[in-house]
């Protein structure tokens, strides 16, 4: 590394001749900084040695086109390219705001590849500019020009190992040392109180032993004050204001002045000064700093210096890759309490805080409270060119009323990776419906110490994104009943001028319109014939045969969970078919002219939302399509933003609700083909309990108490009802992807139990299988099992679907039946095969299968547990839910909608200020 040596050239010889004084010695800021360039470049080079590909960040933010910060600014982004600093210029037009300018601020404050931020002063803008407020928005460890308040007061109180030191007086007191001189005890002269150079020099010199006087425009008899300064430095902004005369003897004189005066003799007329007289001064004073070649390069210098030492700063806490998070520490008791108790025991971080510890800007977040979030699609935009992380679905064996813990298990899992494993977790869960608020499920939001919190607000309302759905669900139904009534009611004339009403003389088509004709064949709409307008206006809509109801589990559900833009989730409800024609042709959304309304209402639902576990790993809950009716999983946009949040080496777990042959399967085979993502390692939940009652044992009523033959050790019991979990095994391997088991422990388990699970789960084909106890504490009951998927998501493995798109519809649905639910064959009723007809016309036939069934059995029958044989699947009838993008086969009894709970958890529960 070089050592900064005194750069001094004299102007005369080194004695006396005749009486007169030697010349000042130059202090070049030319050669100094060119000094301070080299060592810098020597710095990232050493970093880059540590951190390959690593460089510092800096971005010069203005206001205006001002030509004198134009010059300023070029030699700044010059400087930093010449060292190797990344520079960058956002100029803003003079038209900006200042909410404006302060936006842009907090964007780069946020971007943690930007090290330094600088706002170029003046603010040339034609708006009011608070200037005090926008330098101060400058985050204090990027604030590289020294100038937030929070950078002076640290100065101020000589705290200079842990601020920002202005870059004008850093470099004077670099020049200053240039000389050999000692500051300590001589006397300083500042001219100037500038927040930029007289009110920080005086702090640095005052800090460095000086005695300092700061002098201004008022002060009285200025020279007698220089002439006792043994260091002088002068910042006025006046031309030549100090003379030779007044110098002390000697001095150390530093010009910070730059000043235009006319001069004939230059090419522009002007000729650049400093505040101090040169050509007398140099006869006096001991050392000088020229104008330009003084001061100037050295503010550069140390503007670069500065941004040098704010990326050290930086990585010395950073971990490429790693997010800066703050986890909870879980103190587990016993007896456990119950879920709601555990969860109101602890208080969540503020979503803005998680929200910025796994990398979103404020910009990107639109808070809901102080504990929930919105997270806009913009993240996913800038974030596209980060590379995937590890992406783990957790599926499980068929349902029973005893819990499996699917939902917990996820949760548990992505704690124990994040904050015991320390890497990057995110979880994806979806949002309970209705049904699993007020169902005697509860709250649907995991449990015990592995839950979301708040779990009222997540239970609830949320973001409103149901809400929303069932408004969009309610304008369809609304709309065609009123479409019914007007076609039926009204002329060809009164109902187009009702659709199309005519304003100034004109009408004017919406888009959904001008897509309804185009459809129709109709080319020139301002020149309709009577017949045209026939078939515009006339849908002749079927009543019974509206697709939608007031239920959330619809398709417009569906939709939500498989749009992968608002873009996309445009297109899809615009082709959403809502209803028949009485001649059995399909009504769209578009037909309706409301498939623009539609997307403005679920405008917001679309965005994913953003909470917690209890110990403080990020997770997305959003939308919440059933299984037995739709596709069962999350959203695509949720998987896909966690995916970028959380890095190359990071790990996002997402659910597929019910067992493996059910949501599993249209995991890969509807949500995968949409998203384009391929999971790394299925993790497949079992429990003891729930593998004895597909073994044989007894009923068991939702809610009610656990029988002893399930609390009771039972090998044999057991030993039948993991044919069950080899089948689903089966399930899941035919994807080709590892797979884990993850056996979520009950109290009652006994080793033998558990040593058998491990062992039927080996043979089966499991990769590992792993006790866990996450419900009971909390991540860390699942580091094994962490570290079971991060050994198994470094396995080789190719994903596959299950079916080609191309075969034919019966086919499809045919090879799911057989190897998914273990049937002899399928039998399509007459109206199911009118309808594999009708789609096949329609050019459909290619769509994936979505197949509603029971999720509480591998058959058609929800009383059959265990590994049902020698059945023959009937499929009833075949939906096409165009939105969504598959056709969904009926099976069996298969109820559409759900029905709702005959009791409801709500009942006996009430608000007040003691009980939540």
């Amino acid at each position: 590394m070089l050592s900064f040596a005194a750069l001094t050239l004299r102007l005369g010889s080194t004695g006396c001749r005749g009486g007169r004084r030697n010349l000042a010695t130059i202090v070049s800021g030319n050669k100094t900084s060119q000094l301070v360039r080299e060592r810098l470049k020597e710095d990232l080079d050493q970093m880059r040695g540590q951190f390959p590909g690593f460089r510092p960040g800096l971005v010069v933010l203005q206001v205006g086109d001002r030509d004198d910060s134009n010059l300023y600014i070029s030699m700044k982004l010059k400087a930093a390219a010449e060292i190797g600093i990344n520079a960058s210029h956002v100029r803003l037009p003079k038209t900006a705001t200042e909410d404006e300018v302060l936006r842009r601020i907090v964007e780069v404050n946020e971007n943690l590849e930007v090290h330094g931020l600088i706002v170029q002063l003046p603010l040339d803008s034609i708006n009011p500019m608070d200037t005090e407020k926008v330098t101060n928005a400058v985050a204090p460890e990027k604030d590289v020009d020294g100038l937030t308040s929070i950078n002076a007061g640290k100065l101020s109180r000589g705290d200079l190992g842990d601020c920002f030191i202005p870059c004008t007086p850093k470099g004077c007191m670099k020049l200053i040392s240039q000389t050999g001189t000692s500051v300590a005890g001589k006397n300083a002269v500042v001219i100037g109180r500038s927040k930029i150079v007289g009110a920080p020099m005086h702090d640095l010199l005052l800090w460095s032993h000086a005695t300092v006087t700061t002098c201004h425009s008022k002060t009285t008899d200025l020279a007698a004050q220089v002439g006792r300064a043994d260091i002088l430095v002068v910042g006025a902004g006046m031309a030549e204001m100090v003379k030779g005369e007044w110098l002390k003897e000697g001095a150390v004189v530093i010009d910070c002045g730059i000043n235009h005066i006319p001069d004939d003799s230059k090419a522009n007329g002007m000729r650049v000064v400093g505040d101090v007289h040169y050509p007398s001064a140099k006869e006096k004073a001991g050392f000088i700093t020229p104008v330009p070649g003084g001061v100037g390069p050295m503010t550069v210098a140390m503007l670069m210096e500065n941004t040098v030492q704010s990326a050290k700063r930086f990585l010395k806490t950073y971990q490429p890759g790693k997010w800066n998070i703050s986890y909870a520490k879980l103190k587990p008791q016993k007896p456990q309490p119950s879920d709601a108790a555990i969860a109101h025991s602890f208080t969540p971080k503020t979503i803005g805080r998680l929200a910025r510890e796994v990398g979103l800007f404020s910009e990107e977040v639109e808070p809901y409270g102080t504990t929930r979030a919105k997270v806009r699609l913009e993240a996913l935009n800038r974030l596209k060119t980060q590379p995937n992380g590890k992406y783990l679905v957790v599926t499980g064996i068929t349902p029973t009323p005893l819990g499996e813990g699917t939902t917990t298990t996820t949760l548990g899992l992505a704690q124990a990776l994040g904050a015991h494993l320390h890497v990057n977790s995110f979880a994806c869960v979806r949002q309970p419906s209705r049904g699993s608020n007020f169902g005697v499920k509860g709250g649907a939001v995991g449990g015990g110490y592995c839950q979301v919190i708040p779990m009222e607000e997540v239970s609830l309302h949320l973001t409103s994104d149901i809400q929303a759905v069932m408004a969009a669900n309610s304008l369809v139904v609304d709309t065609i009943n009123a479409r019914v009534l007007c076609e039926s009611t009204q002329s060809d004339k009164a109902l187009f001028d009702w659709l199309v009403p005519l304003r100034d003389g004109h009408r004017k088509f919406s888009l959904s319109q001008l897509n309804r004709l185009k459809r129709l064949g109709i080319e020139k709409p301002e020149t309709l014939k009577p017949e045209d307008i026939y078939r515009f206006i006339r849908l002749d809509i079927d009543p019974e045969t509206k697709t939608l109801s007031g239920y959330v589990a619809s398709e417009m559900m569906a939709v939500l969970a498989l749009s992968t833009s608002l873009g996309d989730m445009t297109r899809r409800l615009a082709r959403m078919v809502v209803a028949y024609s009485r001649k059995g042709k399909p009504v769209t959304t578009e037909d309706l002219g409301i498939s623009g309304v539609l997307a403005t209402l679920m405008r917001d639902a679309v965005k994913p939302s953003l909470m917690q576990t209890m110990e403080g790993t990020p997770v997305f809950v959003h939308t919440c399509p059933l299984s037995d009716i739709a596709q069962g999983n999350s959203s695509i946009l949720a998987d896909q933003i966690a995916l970028k949040l959380v890095g190359p080496e990071g790990f996002v777990v997402t659910e597929a609700e019910g067992g493996a042959e059910l949501g599993m399967e249209k995991f890969f085979d509807i949500k995968c083909r949409s998203s384009g993502l391929h999971p790394d390692v299925v993790v497949m939940v079992a429990s003891v309990p729930a593998l004895k009652m597909h073994g044989g044992g007894p009923a068991v009523t939702a809610g009610s108490a656990m029988p002893k033959e399930y609390s009771a050790e039972n090998l044999t019991l057991l030993e039948n009802g993991c044919n069950h979990l080899k089948r689903q095994l089966e399930n899941a391997r035919a994807f080709g992807l590892p797979v884990v088991v993850a056996i979520n422990t009950f109290s009652t388990d006994t080793d033998a139990e558990l040593g058998l699970v491990c062992e039927q789960a080996k043979l089966a084909g499991a990769l590992e299988v792993v006790p866990c106890s996450h419900w009971a504490e909390g991540g860390a009951g699942a580091v094994a099992l962490g570290q079971a998927v991060q050994r198994a998501a470094e396995t080789p493995h190719q994903m596959n679907f299950l079916y080609d798109l191309e075969m034919p519809i019966d086919d499809k649905i045919r090879v799911i039946a057989k190897s998914m639910y273990g049937a002899d064959d399928v039998e399509l009723l007459p109206q199911a095969q009118k309808k594999v007809a009708l789609f096949s016309k329609q050019g459909l036939g290619n769509l994936p299968i979505c197949m509603a069934k029971t999720h509480l059995s591998l058959s058609h029958d929800p009383e059959r547990k265990g590994v049902p044989t020698g059945f023959t699947l009937p499929i009833r009838d075949i939906h096409a839910n165009l939105g969504a993008g598959f056709l969904y086969p009926l099976v069996g009894t298969a109820s559409v909608p759900p029905q709702s709970p005959a009791f409801s958890c709500f009942h006996d529960n009430d608000f007040s200020t003691e009980s939540k």
